[in-house]
This record gives structure tokens, sequence and C-alpha cells, in this order.
């Protein structure tokens, strides 16, 4: 797949926007992740962030993708504190070639434990 980052702002891990010249888009729901592999509940944001890229991943792999496939993501959290901490979490989970992000804070969601939904796009050679 061709892809190119334009604009990447390395300091919010993200990029202003991506092309992408290739065959299959994968649109994937919102994902969150308040518990870990075992059904263990997460209450600390950290933990639910990298639980939710797990879990993102998972979904990518049975769609035939990975985490690097992915082009832009909708990032929607309870509190806006904690927008920096994602940041450094997305930019250590993801290291480079960034996607296209929004990140919004949101009142609530579909159940009051969840802190963090991303729901991204992935797009595959």
């Amino acid at each position: 797949m061709e892809r190119k980052f334009i604009g990447p702002i390395a300091n919010r891990a993200y990029s202003s926007a991506v092309t992408t010249r290739a065959g299959t888009t994968i649109w994937l729901a919102g994902h969150t992740g308040t518990v870990d592999g075992s059904g263990a509940p997460l209450s600390g944001f950290d933990d639910q962030v990298r639980q939710t890229f797990k879990n993102i991943e998972a979904t990518l792999k049975r769609a035939g993708g990975e985490l690097s496939d992915m082009v832009t993501m909708t990032v929607f959290i309870r509190d806006v504190r904690h927008g920096d901490r994602f940041v450094e979490l997305r930019r250590e989970i993801l290291v480079k070639d960034f996607p296209a992000s929004a990140l919004v804070t949101v009142a609530g969601f579909a159940r009051p434990d969840i802190q963090i939904e991303i729901m991204p796009v992935a797009v595959l050679a």
C-alpha cells in the first residue's frame, strides 16, 4: 500500500492528513478497553488506553490488518485532563507514521466505567 503522511505533528503523535493508494478500507466500530485479556476490570486511564489499542489490533488482525494500517482515528475521552497523557501513550504505542486524528472530550459513554473510546479507519494494500 502506498501511503503518504502529510504534516506529521510528531510531538502530538498524529498527521494532519494521510493519503493512500490501496484496495481495502476497514471501518472499525468504537473500541474500548475496560477489561483485560482475562476479564479483570481496568479502571486506570493508562490501562484502558493500552487495552483499547490491543482490542483494536485484535480486530484489525481478524480483518487482515494491523495497527500500522490505521490512517485515521476519532478518539473520545471523558476527562479533558487526560488529553496530553493520551498523546504520550499513542506515541509510545504507534511509534511513527501516525494516523490523522481528532481528540474529543465527551460528557459520558454508554457505560460509566469507560474512560476512552477510539473509532479508527484502516486501509490495507
